[in-house]
């Protein structure tokens, strides 16, 4: 019955990180392409704010869930799939982690420029640009990984 919870929480988590990652991409697009400054820095307030709430929570659950699944399953741990796995949760980590901080610099970039009665300067636009090209291989590491977990190819 625990390794059923657990390994529901683990599926739930990878759900949530995966799906927060996405729809953050999808608004922040959105937004963007509406050039409506008080659009785009709200949005930039919501996906810090989405980060907060399910990203960084299902980011700390996945590791803690996935290890003890392996330890209860008594997986080796030269278990290739299970290696694969934990790379490409590494792989997404390294690429979301610099993009969490561009989202922290657009927002105060995005809200100065709404609060002066201005336009996004060149840095929001720089910082944008670096934080969807950081998002396509997370996003491609996060679906390899989801893979991984659910082939378990060695």
């Amino acid at each position: 019955m625990l390794a059923m919870v657990v390994k529901t929480l683990h599926v739930l988590a990878a759900t949530l990180f995966f799906g927060a990652g996405l729809m953050s991409a999808y608004y922040k697009l959105r937004a963007d392409r509406s050039k409506d400054l008080r659009v785009v820095a709200w949005c930039q307030q919501e996906i810090v704010r989405a980060d907060w709430y399910f990203t960084v929570p299902s980011a700390l659950a996945l590791p803690a869930t996935g290890l003890y699944l392996a330890w209860l399953y008594g997986l080796p741990w030269e278990t290739g799939w299970l290696w694969w796995g934990v790379g490409g949760y590494l792989a997404a980590a390294v690429c979301w982690l610099p993009a969490a901080r561009l989202q922290l610099r657009m927002r105060a970039l995005a809200e100065r420029a709404l609060a002066e009665g201005g336009q996004l300067p060149p840095q929001f636009h720089r910082a944008n640009r670096l934080w969807f090209a950081l998002g396509i291989p997370a996003f491609l590491a996060t679906a390899f990984t989801v893979w991984m977990m659910v082939a378990k190819w060695d």
